[in-house]
């Protein structure tokens, strides 16, 4: 596949709303054979439904702190800009009690993501817990202002995940930034990110994204049991998505994921990818399309 892409829409039985059985992490499988995207099997279910765990809820993932009985219950209530503090937290059970049994997924139990409320300072972090049930995980983040943490888990007594989300400030001058405008192209590292297509709402669709680096396309190495991680934040609710990728997925420099979100607007692309034994963040941004291919 060359490393400049282009979008191929078709019709799936898949959904991309984040949070659901798939789970953070569980993106980009090298154990796929390649295929081409596959054609519509007229079993498609609702995005919300599939990642909330509940037909017919209308919710993404990440907007409630409490989802069928479980809380997400921080115990680090207030962060420091600029200081390195330990992040602690509990998810509590339907029995009010710490959940200390999880079903582990792409090597880890659960997944921390933090990023403040404008979409900047993007962390993903891997928690260890202890055996009372409290997580914990050093965070720094850099700017005051309110921050969203999302914990994506599942439950050993439950068959689908959940991703439960809360805020937590950081004192200071608060000084938000701009979303960046719609792009096609990040660096970062010394690394050249392309993307083709646009996310769509209410219909099918696929967005490639292609790695080089010097003008050459590099071989992705497998992170977290998968070849990227790439997650999706809606602006305005920083409603929290995945974008599953395309059966058949393996190692190369280009990942093809399913781009249908829950509604028209822009959201923040985060690729997590792992080249030369170190995991790299490219971000964008990008807005609900019409589908067509981009040149």
């Amino acid at each position: 596949m060359k490393t400049s892409v282009r979008l191929t829409a078709y019709a799936m039985g898949l959904v991309v709303v984040f949070g659901g059985a798939a789970g953070a992490g569980r993106l980009f499988g090298p154990d796929q054979a390649p295929t081409a995207p596959p054609a519509h099997t007229g079993t498609h279910t609702s995005a919300a439904a599939e990642h909330s765990g509940h037909a017919g809820s209308p919710l993404p993932a990440g907007l409630q702190i409490t989802q069928a009985g479980y809380t997400l219950s921080p115990l680090t209530t207030q962060l420091t800009a600029g200081r390195a503090q330990t992040f602690a937290f509990r998810i509590l059970g339907p029995d009010g009690k710490p959940v200390t049994q999880y079903t582990a997924a792409s090597g880890t139990e659960l997944h921390l993501i933090v990023v403040r409320r404008d979409l900047t300072g993007y962390q993903h972090l891997h928690p260890v817990r202890a055996a009372d049930g409290t997580w914990s995980a050093p965070l720094t983040v850099r700017d005051p202002g309110q921050y969203r943490v999302f914990a994506d888990f599942t439950p050993r007594a439950r068959t689908e995940s959940f991703v439960l989300g809360a805020d937590v400030a950081a004192a200071g001058d608060y000084q938000p930034r701009l979303l960046p405008k719609p792009t096609w192209e990040a660096r970062v590292d010394g690394y050249t990110v392309t993307r083709a297509g646009e996310p769509q709402s209410g219909a099918a669709a696929w967005m490639t994204v292609s790695v080089s680096r010097d003008g050459q396309p590099v071989t992705l190495e497998p992170y977290l049991g998968s070849f990227g991680h790439l997650v999706a934040l809606r602006q305005g609710d920083l409603a929290y998505l995945h974008l599953h990728p395309q059966a058949g997925t393996t190692a190369g420099p280009d990942i093809t994921v399913d781009a249908e979100v829950p509604s028209a607007g822009a959201y923040r692309l985060y690729l997590e990818f792992k080249h030369g034994g170190k995991v790299h963040l490219a971000e964008f941004t990008a807005t609900t399309g019409s589908g067509h291919t981009h040149n």
